[in-house]
């Protein structure tokens, strides 16, 4: 069954061991988000803050939803311990059955309700999340929901949100994000687009915003088909947007036109500070609504791995499948690693039945390509969810000169750390792809044969070999 809410899939969590109750008093400053941090990159359990320095009892804090595959297979309603292949199968499948919502009148989150001057976003236990951040992030798993104003479609996306004062917050986003193009589609009317920031929903919901659905796709309608149960929203009190009625806060807005603040740096999934100090748009709170005893979920962004990375290894590796399938490529597994911080994708094709160009002409010719500059292309003798196996077809099969192909002045995002600062400001980037395939052009004689148990041996002695095996209790 499907979770009603954030709470009860914490709980879950904390029954399988992927969470864990911190009693003692946490500082909202940069401790209670080093503690997140040593938690992904040790593999350990999320906390959970019950208690936060500065702030009254019932305000707490939950580092990191969806930090690791058991957890997604949770959210997912499968078995823990579901590979991550059967996940991204899994993904695509019931994204095909997309049910709509369910609206009603009221819910959970309308228990507390702020409008205009009682708003004060400083109530919450916002954390400083990284040493050198430029302020205090409020949104960093949340849901980030605009509407289309030349249709009825809604986005819910993922953008960072730094904390300005109590009752204005900034928004992060290249041109190429769906928020980004609904704001200007506003702008272009002169008018301010409403914009709501939700924070602690079920899990579903942030894995789906997270995720690079193309524009004009309903991330509610999908988010209900991965539940395999509608999504139950009801109405904000000032704009006219909808939300999870079980979200824990929801923060109401607007962005007006051409109005920005200094925002950022911040500490980004690539694994480095990203985002430079700059201008950026303000959002103007109206409303603040929130459950008695709210949750304020969030990350903390940096080395792999956190929440985005393991998410965009599903969702990421599952739309890239879905690309190159449409287009008829015989691929046979698609992987983001997650140490790779989503910006290298492996691919395996079936030998001898497509070109490592077919794959990444495909792959970058799509939105989601922008923010993807490395790929690895094996064949289907490789498994691409096997780092082990990736690496070795990169040193013994992708000749140094031959099998490196690199693109220059490519479209890119400005968050990757190896770009200049003229290459940022101009999303300039560069794109390289990785041939670990035998060339079409050599004899069948010319190819090495793979020195593995399944290739190396005839099968009736591999049979003989695992019957041994199994006797003597391998």
């Amino acid at each position: 069954m499907p979770f009603n809410d954030i709470r009860e899939f914490i709980a879950r969590l904390e029954a399988e061991g992927e969470a864990i109750r911190i009693d003692e008093a946490v500082d909202w400053n940069l401790e209670s988000s080093a503690m997140i941090r040593r938690a992904n990159e040790a593999g350990l359990p999320s906390p959970f803050f019950q208690k936060v320095k500065d702030y009254p009892e019932g305000y707490t804090l939950f580092g990191e939803v969806l930090n690791n595959h058991r957890r997604i297979s949770i959210a997912m309603d499968m078995d823990p311990d579901t590979h991550v292949k059967e996940l991204i199968e899994t993904y695509l499948a019931r994204k095909k059955s997309p049910i709509k919502p369910e609206i009603v009148n009221d819910g959970p989150c309308k228990e507390n309700i702020c409008i205009g001057e009682d708003v004060d976003l400083l109530k919450f236990p916002v954390p400083f999340i990284h040493e050198g951040d430029g302020g205090r992030f409020i949104g960093t798993w949340h849901l980030t929901i605009s509407k289309d104003p030349n249709s009825d479609w809604v986005n819910w996306g993922m953008h960072r949100h730094m904390l300005h004062d109590r009752n204005t917050i900034g928004i992060q986003g290249g041109p190429h994000t769906h928020v980004m193009r609904n704001r200007q589609a506003w702008e272009d009317k002169g008018k301010p687009m409403e914009i709501a920031i939700v924070l602690g929903v079920e899990p579903i919901s942030t894995f789906c915003a997270a995720s690079p659905l193309p524009y004009g796709v309903s991330e509610v309608d999908i988010a209900g088909g991965i539940r395999k149960e509608a999504l139950k929203l009801v109405k904000c009190e000032t704009i006219d947007l909808q939300v999870p009625d079980t979200s824990e806060i929801v923060i109401e807005g607007e962005i007006v036109p051409g109005e920005t603040r200094a925002e950022g740096p911040f500490g980004e999934y690539t694994g480095y500070m990203g985002g430079a100090r700059e201008p950026r748009y303000v959002i103007h709170v109206k409303a603040v609504t929130h459950r008695n005893n709210p949750i304020l979920t969030t990350g903390s962004e940096g080395h792999p791995a956190s929440s985005t990375h393991v998410s965009h290894s599903v969702t990421k590796s599952a739309e890239f499948l879905e690309i190159l399938r449409a287009q008829g490529v015989p691929v046979t597994g698609v992987s983001g690693f997650i140490e790779t911080a989503t910006l290298l994708i492996v691919v395996a094709i079936k030998a001898g039945r497509a070109r490592a160009d077919d794959v990444a002409h495909a792959i970058w010719s799509s939105r989601l390509g922008v923010g993807t500059p490395w790929i690895i292309v094996v064949e289907d003798d490789v498994d691409p969810f096997d780092m082990g196996q990736v690496i070795h077809a990169v040193v013994s099969k992708c000749h140094p000169t031959r099998g490196i192909v690199q693109m220059d002045r490519t479209r890119t995002i400005a968050l990757i750390p190896w770009l200049t600062k003229h290459e940022q400001k101009y999303l300039m980037g560069a794109r390289a792809y990785f041939d670990c395939t035998w060339p079409p052009d050599w004899e069948p004689e010319d190819i090495p044969k793979k020195c593995d148990f399944d290739h190396i041996y005839p099968s009736d002695i591999r049979e003989k070999a695992l019957a041994k095996w199994a006797k003597y209790g391998y």
